[in-house]
C-alpha cells in the first residue's frame, strides 16, 4: 500500500510548523531546556524534509526513535551489573519501548513506502544519532531521558495532525496491516485511523515514562498516576504463517 497523501498548502504548513504540545512537561535547569532546544531542532528539521508526508515521516523517525531505549537498557544494564545493584526494573521498560517502537516501523513500511533517499536519510541519520545519544547518556541520563520525553512530546502532535489529515480526506483510511492487527491485537476490519490512535498512545506512554526517569534522576518526586496508559500488545510479536 502506497499513502499518497495531497500537496499542502502553506497555511496547512504553517499549522503544522506551529503545533505544540497538548501535553507539556515545563523544563527546569539547564539540562531541561538543553533537551528541549534539541528536540526543537528536530522538530524544525522534520517538518521541513517530510511537509505532511506522515507515511514518510513516522518511517524515517521511527528508526530514531528504536535508538534511545535501546541504549538506555544497555548502559542500564551495564551500570546495574557494575554497581551490582538492582536496576528498579528500567532495563526491561527501556527494552520494551525499543521494541514497540521498532514495531512501529515495521508497521508503517507495510503503508508508506521509503524511498531509496529517504532509505539513505534513515542510514545517515541513525547512526549519527545512535552515536550522539549513548555519548549524552554516559554525560548525563537524566538528560538523554528528557529528550526522549520531549521527543514523545512531539510524536503525539505529529500523529495528532496525522489523524487530522485522514479526517479531512488529504491522507487515505486504508485497512490497517496484518502486522499491525497482530500486535495490537485489532479487530480484522480495523483501519489506518484506528492504528494511528493506538500508536499515539503507545508514544504518550512512552513520554510521561521518559520524563518520569528524568525527574527521577534530578531527584524529582514521580507520580505513577501521571502516566498515559499502555494500549495492549501481543505477547508473541511472530506472526504465524
Amino acid at each position: 500500500m502506497v499513502n499518497t497523501v495531497l500537496t499542502p498548502d502553506d497555511a496547512a504548513l504553517a499549522k503544522e510548523r506551529h503545533t505544540v504540545p497538548a501535553v507539556h512537561f515545563a523544563p527546569h535547569g539547564f539540562s531541561d531546556h538543553f533537551a528541549l532546544g534539541f528536540t526543537k531542532v528536530l522538530r524544525f528539521c522534520a517538518d521541513t524534509f517530510f511537509a505532511k508526508r506522515y507515511g514518510h515521516r513516522a518511517i524515517v523517525l521511527e528508526t530514531v526513535a528504536a535508538v534511545p531505549g535501546m541504549v538506555g537498557a544497555t548502559l542500564q544494564h551495564l551500570t546495574s551489573l557494575r554497581q551490582m545493584k538492582d536496576d528498579e526494573g528500567w532495563i526491561r521498560t527501556l527494552l520494551e519501548e525499543a521494541e514497540n517502537e521498532r514495531m512501529h516501523l515495521m508497521t508503517f513500511i507495510e503503508i508508506a513506502q521509503p524511498t531509496w533517499f529517504e532509505r539513505l536519510v534513515i542510514q545517515l541519520v541513525q547512526g549519527a544519532f545512535y552515536i550522539a545519544f549513548f555519548l549524552l547518556y554516559l554525560i548525563s541520563a537524566r538528560t538523554a531521558h528528557r529528550v526522549v520525553g520531549y521527543f514523545e512530546e512531539e510524536a503525539v502532535a505529529s500523529y495528532t495532525l496525522y489523524l487530522q489529515e485522514i479526517d479531512e480526506g488529504r491522507s487515505p483510511n486504508v485497512p490497517a496491516p496484518a502486522i499491525a492487527r497482530h500486535y495490537w491485537q485489532m479487530p480484522a476490519d480495523a483501519m489506518l485511523r484506528d492504528l494511528v490512535e493506538l500508536v499515539r498512545a503507545d508514544e504518550a506512554h512512552h513520554r510521561d515514562v521518559n520524563h518520569g526517569f528524568s525527574s527521577k534522576l534530578a531527584g524529582r518526586p514521580v507520580s505513577r498516576r501521571a502516566v498515559a496508559a499502555y494500549p495492549v500488545h501481543a505477547a508473541d510479536i511472530r506472526m504465524r504463517a
